[in-house]
């Protein structure tokens, strides 16, 4: 007999970074009936990106129990447990290789769990390649009705199965509506990890961020970061931004922050990014909202994404006191629900998840890349996660330690800073010897 039918429902949320521990845990609340008695299991993939203790308390999304395992584990641990719902949230090559493990790990099994997953933002690049990674799973939730026509077009172009996709919207969304000018006014740069990417761009930005701050003295300017030195969030963070700050010519009106962005937009007046999915977040409260153009309206910054929304704009502009205004049918179709709409935002993803709740068997998970759909790809994304052609643990694959000892532990952590110190230190200054 399955949980739901005795203790509530039991979901299970993997996740291998924190904005997307985020992400798939208010996914798995937002998409499970309110009425129902959840209990929330994590699991937190082991990777350059596993959430530190001080990111998943910013998150601020517990769970009744968390732990990290290596895909192996967590592959054990789905063939030992029973769930009702399982929300994958990974990049791309980590569902298919979730897909592909489940499936195998669950053959023969009678009730398997409704498999779930998304996109943790906004979907501005690699549309086909994510998407189809993320074919297989139950539910392949869209979180506006642009992407969910996208994602139909695409799954349908392949002559893949799209009744998997679901609109829905950005689980993270709330907060109250922005209702003017606070004391001081408040401009807030939401910075991101890996946009743009190289140094000379990143300098320009925090210049002209400490600029504005020097032109109007009257205004409080924060520069809101997403993780401190030596963590990763989502994306790669080469050049942090408190390096790049580290001088004395700062004003006394410029401050770095960090914390829950929700806490943060309740004090904002213009919320200023180059493509951060926080600019959603400001428009869905009807904050003022700018995405930069300084640096061009490009794919690769994307920024591109928002064309069309009334709110591209420079520093130039916005030191002359440019206010941007959103477009309204703009807005509509990015799954922001200004209008009011949020709260049934989720209703067709509940009553999906209930209908194959209710289902007496689900049939396997059935992936579009296969062995025979793609050969020469397929293999190499399960081998990263040390998974065979067949979704089967390849020998000598890692497993968690049930129980990891402080030794470990030290170990663990160890190599896990001198990654990052990699990452941030080593990597630019190679790339830079690179281009002498």
């Amino acid at each position: 007999m399955p949980a739901s039918a005795t203790k509530g429902l039991r979901v299970a949320v993997l996740a291998d970074s924190d904005t997307r521990w985020k992400w798939g845990a208010l996914t798995a609340k937002r998409t499970v009936s309110a009425e129902s008695d959840i209990r929330l299991d994590g699991y937190l993939l082991r990777g350059r990106a596993t959430p530190t203790p001080r990111q998943l308390r910013e998150v601020g999304v517990p769970a009744d129990s968390l732990r990290e395992v290596t895909a192996v584990e967590f592959l054990r641990a789905m063939s030992e447990e029973s769930y009702d719902v399982l929300v994958l949230s990974l990049v791309g090559g980590g569902v298919q290789a979730m897909l592909h493990g489940l499936r195998r790990a669950w053959d023969g099994r009678t009730e398997r769990p409704v498999v779930v997953t998304g996109y943790v933002g906004v979907v501005y690049e690699k549309l086909a390649d994510g998407l189809l990674l993320r074919h297989g799973a139950d539910l392949v939730l869209a979180n506006s009705r642009q992407d969910a026509d996208r994602f139909r077009d695409v799954y349908e172009g392949v002559g893949a199965d799209a009744s998997s996709v679901t609109e829905v919207a950005l689980p993270f969304l709330g907060g109250a509506a922005y209702e003017g000018e606070h004391t001081p006014y408040t401009v807030v740069f939401a910075a991101q990890p890996s946009v743009p990417d190289s140094r000379k761009d990143r300098t320009y930005l925090l210049d002209r961020l400490v600029q504005h701050a020097k032109l109007h003295p009257e205004r409080e300017v924060l520069l809101k970061l997403r993780s401190r030195p030596g963590e990763h969030t989502t994306h790669l963070e080469e050049l942090p931004y408190q390096k790049l700050a580290q001088r004395s010519d700062l004003p006394a009106n410029f401050r770095l922050v960090y914390g829950h962005m929700g806490e943060v937009l309740d004090r904002t007046d213009l919320l200023v990014t180059v493509s951060s999915t926080a600019a959603l977040e400001s428009l869905h409260r009807h904050i003022p909202t700018v995405i930069l153009t300084d640096l061009g309206v490009r794919e690769v910054l994307g920024n591109h994404h928002f064309v069309g929304s009334g709110c591209l704009a420079s520093w130039d502009q916005l030191d002359a006191g440019h206010r941007p205004v959103p477009d309204a049918e703009w807005v509509a179709r990015q799954g922001v629900a200004a209008e009011g709409s949020y709260e049934t935002a989720f209703d067709a993803a509940r009553e999906r998840i209930a209908k194959l709740l209710a289902t007496p068997e689900l049939p396997p998970l059935a992936p579009y890349y296969t062995p025979e759909t793609a050969p020469g790809y397929l293999p190499g994304l399960l081998a990263r996660h040390h998974l065979g052609p067949d979704g089967s643990p390849l020998p000598g694959a890692p497993a968690a330690d049930k129980d990891p000892g402080p030794v470990r532990q030290i170990v663990r952590r160890a190599a896990r800073g001198a990654y990052r110190h990699g990452v941030q230190r080593v990597a630019p200054v190679i790339r830079r010897m690179g281009e002498l």
